[in-house]
């Protein structure tokens, strides 16, 4: 399946979604007509029933019928793999019999990244549907006070620079309408107002604005700021954080973009510690991390070279960069998997092509607003 072939699964108008074409282009989604849900807030019964009815709500929305052809290929394939990832997520209580899909959202995103990601559909409307996966359901309680003390205020511009919230709002309106539970007015409600708080801050349909990249850093790092009020900056390194799956060409990158700067690399620690990959990994961190702040007590710059895979493994070094006042750009690299395997293949490495490809269960594309700049070399 390619994406001339899954954009003819998007229905033109007046059309009905042809569901044996999109079973047969998404297998993954077979299982959820045997996967169960809450039949408080899923009465309609299993998984793909619902997602048939979501589908339909969609194309049923006035917002869904003006938007462009480019959105509509977006949203309808946001909510057809909206919860592909329940069926290996299910929980049932063995006492009670609830039935739960704990972190199904964040499980589909990755899912359907690896499953767009073979079907060569391009990069930016491949993550615009993960990144609609993952945060699908937020728009139910954007307007509460989460509990980490989050304000709706934060929660919008937030999403704002992960998503088209005018397209989050579709989907989230049609999963709800897409469905039989108690009281469906109070959370379509929600959303509405979720709109309006998006409208009011500016964000509806693009990012909230934010004086510079410095105040915008530190405000989604939690720092008592507001968006239009700079904060001081202190002075510290420039460092470039590269990511990416191992053999996507960030050796390369470096070599050609920055020849000169130092280079903090996981793979230069095990070399230095003799070391194989996946061996003593803690050990490695702490030799690369130890020589990261020793540039950073210095004030110079240098690209930190690794494949910060994971938000969690992304988190980590940044909190370290912040801490030292860094200016960080991120830079994410991307091939296709043929070509990824074929580049490891070659390589004198001791991480094998199945090792490689258990890392894509971990695989989320950095976020605009995790640093300074956010770069996206992708083919």
């Amino acid at each position: 399946m390619n994406w001339k072939q899954l954009q003819q699964l998007v229905p033109s108008a007046g059309q009905s979604p042809d569901f044996n074409a999109c079973l047969a282009a998404f297998p993954q989604l077979e299982l959820a007509k045997t996967t169960p849900q809450n039949p408080v807030y899923h009465a309609e019964g299993d998984v793909w029933t619902h997602t048939m009815m979501v589908v339909e709500s969609l194309l049923a929305m006035p917002d869904y019928q003006q938007a462009t052809r480019a959105q509509q290929e977006i949203v309808f394939l946001a909510a057809l793999l909206h919860d592909v990832a329940k069926c290996s997520t299910t929980v049932i209580d063995p006492v009670t019999g609830a039935i739960g899909q704990p972190g199904h959202s964040r499980k589909g995103a990755l899912d359907a990244r690896i499953a767009l990601w073979d079907g060569d559909v391009p990069f930016a409307v491949r993550e615009e549907i993960c990144r609609l996966i993952n945060v699908h359901q937020v728009p139910f309680f954007a307007l509460e006070t989460s509990r980490r003390g989050v304000t709706p205020e934060f929660t919008v511009r937030e999403l704002s620079w992960q998503v088209d919230i005018h397209l989050l709002a579709m989907l989230a309106e049609a999963d709800i309408r897409g469905r039989i539970c108690p009281d469906p007015q109070r959370i379509l409600d929600a959303i509405e107002l979720f709109r309006e708080l998006a409208r009011e801050e500016g964000c509806y349909g693009q990012r909230r604005v934010f004086v510079d990249d410095h105040t915008r850093v530190k405000y989604f790092r939690g720092a008592e700021a507001h968006p239009d009020y700079s904060l001081f900056q202190e002075p510290g390194s420039h460092v470039i954080v590269m990511s990416g799956l191992p053999a996507s060409g960030k050796n390369t990158w470096v070599e050609k973009h920055h020849p000169r700067l130092p280079v903090v690399s996981f793979d230069d620690a095990r070399i230095a510690l003799g070391l194989k990959h996946g061996k003593n990994e803690g050990q490695v961190g702490d030799y690369a991390e130890e020589r990261a702040r020793e540039l950073l007590r210095k004030g110079e710059p240098f690209v930190w070279n690794a494949t910060h895979l994971s938000k969690l493994m992304r988190e980590k070094t940044l909190n370290l960069l912040y801490k030292y006042h860094a200016q960080v750009e991120l830079v994410y690299l991307e091939q296709p998997r043929k070509e990824l395997l074929r580049r490891n293949g070659q390589r004198d490495t001791s991480l094998s092509n199945k090792k490689l490809q258990s890392m894509l269960w971990n695989w989320e594309i950095p976020l605009p607003m995790e640093a300074h700049a956010v770069r996206y070399c992708v083919d």
